[in-house]
């Protein structure tokens, strides 16, 4: 396995190991042990898996109070994911990183807590799934405007599906800061 911080160091780029031959395929795509090593939590308290279509985005979200960190990967299809850091006083503050991630490619992405996150369908469909360090709690969940210009991200796609919650979704700029992140130290 091999495990690479992204520009965010705290965003982990995973690419595990595969077994592979005539028959197909093995990998583990979860081992307490080995990815505690590289600093991903031991304990995840949720999974979550979703199916989409081609040029679906879903996101930006992140939870707070109640943050969740996610380890995320995509079983079939192809998506462009994005973590964006929402931690006040971070000096990445607003940076966010985009990795393409796919069942051809096999690699996740741990996005910790403090991160908001989305994805973009690339193929047809996508299944697309996260494991979570703490359940879902619906009156901590906040959205992020998916092109807000202020971070700037690069999606593949200028006009995505979106649902109606998604693109509603205020700028950051707008969100009232009892409901951001703050960094620690």
């Amino acid at each position: 396995m091999k495990v690479s911080p992204t520009s965010l160091p705290e965003v982990l780029l995973i690419a595990p190991d595969v077994h592979g031959d005539d028959r197909g395929f093995f990998f583990e795509l979860w081992h307490q042990e080995r990815y505690s090593d590289f600093g991903i939590p031991k304990e995840f308290r949720q999974d979550n898996l979703s199916f989409s279509r081609k040029g679906t985005l879903r996101g930006l979200h992140f939870q707070n109070p109640h943050a969740q960190g996610k380890l995320v990967s995509v079983l079939e299809g192809e998506v462009f994911d994005v973590a964006v850091d929402v931690r006040q006083g971070s000096p990445t503050f607003t940076r966010w990183v985009g990795h393409r991630l796919s069942s051809s490619n096999k690699h996740q992405l741990y996005v910790p807590e403090g991160f908001a996150h989305g994805f973009l369908v690339l193929s047809d469909t996508a299944l697309f799934h996260y494991k979570c360090t703490g359940p879902y709690v619906p009156a901590s969940e906040r959205s992020i405007l998916w092109n807000d210009p202020a971070i700037g991200i690069e999606w593949p796609l200028k006009e995505p599906i979106l649902s109606a919650k998604d693109g509603k979704a205020p700028r950051l700029s707008e969100i009232d800061e009892r409901h951001l992140v703050f960094a620690e130290g």
